[in-house]
């Protein structure tokens, strides 16, 4: 059956959920994920969410994010992240995030790689759970938000350059409409399109490769962040993160006989090179990292999970080292957007990793991440409220486009996998 609404939002992480949240309580919104609610990027992030520490800090928080970006980033776009910081961690606050504290109450901050200080707020090592799960609860609390779980966007309804809905297959691959005034999507990465990545394996670059059926513009799409620490196993699949925080905190990489070979502290990229350099030199799939310069009492308090997951594993990370491995983490590029997160295509908003701002440049500083997700979706949601939008007066959907939707889903994943692959060979 088709619907109707004000909003429709693709995703159910912390982009689309804040998304939702900053819309007006009278704005009829509908939400679809394609799998349960919880099972988006944003439940996995471990480290945490970067803030401004005062005007004093800017312009090293600038500069460490231009340097991270290797200096491709969109200066405007960095500007607008970092000023809305503190009205974002203000308002988290104000839903019921529980970050870290003192025992006076004060928040606690943590240090990352390229961060040249402490300005990382965090909840022990599942910070992203905690904003993202938090978020879903005032989000239940609406009266004015339907979340459709198991429901895949299959299309977007456009007509000329103005989106006005999406076509969706439910669990049973029943097509349907849900006709809106405006589309955020907010459908995460292209992890699923790799054979080894941090992300879950359904997230597969979707927003991408719609916008490539349309015309729409996309962006760096060849700018592939590789997290250097994900816990090494033999098997496919999802691997698990060994969070930024980690490092930031003391932990050190050795080589396979026990030397350091590099500044732990760099960018992402830089340390994913020098491990991949170390590995050739050495002979092994995996180097080595020592969480016991941390000391028991930061490994259990601060990351508990990775402790938890490693002893899983067979690794006592209080006693030894852990083998670790680079792999595919975040997309820096994705279908373009403005400052308002506005695609090429009126009516049609994409935030969060799906969208590409220009924010992180050429490689993403840690733990910018959630931050830039609710900066630019909560201006997506004024956007909308600010412009009035009205959709589409008419449209037409042929469904017999959609009927078999295994085919119709691998032709997205190879649009997407060929256009970034073409990137990247450019």
């Amino acid at each position: 059956m088709n619907l109707r609404c004000d909003v429709v939002i693709v995703g159910t992480g912390a982009a689309g959920l804040y998304s939702a949240l900053s819309l007006p309580d009278d704005t009829n919104i509908h939400m679809v994920t394609k799998r349960k609610v919880d099972e988006s990027d944003s439940y996995l992030a471990q480290g945490g969410i970067s803030m401004l520490r005062g005007d004093d800090d800017y312009d090293d928080y600038f500069e460490d994010t231009m340097r991270a970006g290797h200096y491709e980033n969109k200066q405007d776009a960095v500007e607008v992240m970092i000023r809305s910081s503190n009205e974002v961690i203000d308002e988290l606050i104000s839903f019921g995030v529980d970050f870290e504290r003192d025992a006076e109450g004060n928040l606690c901050y943590t240090q990352e790689g390229a961060h040249s200080q402490p300005r990382i707020l965090f909840h022990e090592d599942e910070t992203g759970r905690e904003i993202t799960s938090t978020l879903y609860r005032r989000v239940k609390e609406r009266h004015n938000i339907v979340i459709h779980e198991y429901t895949t966007m299959v299309d977007i309804v456009c007509e000329g350059n103005v989106c006005g809905g999406i076509v969706v297959a439910d669990d049973s691959g029943e097509l349907s409409v849900i006709e809106a005034n405006d589309v955020i999507l907010a459908c995460g990465g292209i992890g699923g399109l790799y054979r080894n990545s941090t992300n879950f394996p359904h997230i597969t670059g979707d927003a991408i490769a719609i916008a490539i059926k349309h015309n729409i513009k996309v962006e760096n799409l060849d700018y592939v962040q590789i997290h250097p620490t994900t816990l090494f196993t033999k098997e496919r699949g999802r691997r698990f993160l060994i969070s930024e925080s980690v490092r930031g905190e003391g932990a050190i990489l050795l080589d396979k006989n026990g030397n350091r070979f590099t500044d732990e502290l760099q960018p992402r990229d830089v340390v994913s090179a020098a491990i991949w350099e170390q590995m050739a030199k050495d002979g092994t799939n995996y180097v080595l990292e020592d969480m016991r310069p941390l000391g028991k009492q930061t490994i259990l308090n601060h990351f508990p999970n990775i402790y938890e997951r490693c002893k899983k594993e067979g690794y006592d990370v209080l006693i030894e080292p852990i083998p670790v491995v680079p792999a595919q983490h975040y997309h820096m590029g994705g279908v373009a957007v403005d400052l308002n997160s506005e695609s090429s295509m009126k009516g049609l908003y994409v935030v969060g990793e799906s969208a590409c701002n220009g924010v992180h440049g050429k490689n993403r500083l840690a733990s910018n991440s959630l931050l830039e997700a609710l900066v630019f979706a909560k201006r997506a949601s004024q956007n909308i409220v600010a412009r009035g939008d009205t959709g589409l007066s008419s449209y037409f959907v042929d469904f017999d486009e959609y009927k078999n939707l295994e085919e119709v889903f691998d032709e997205y994943r190879d649009m997407a996998r060929k256009k970034i692959e073409a990137n990247q060979s450019n």
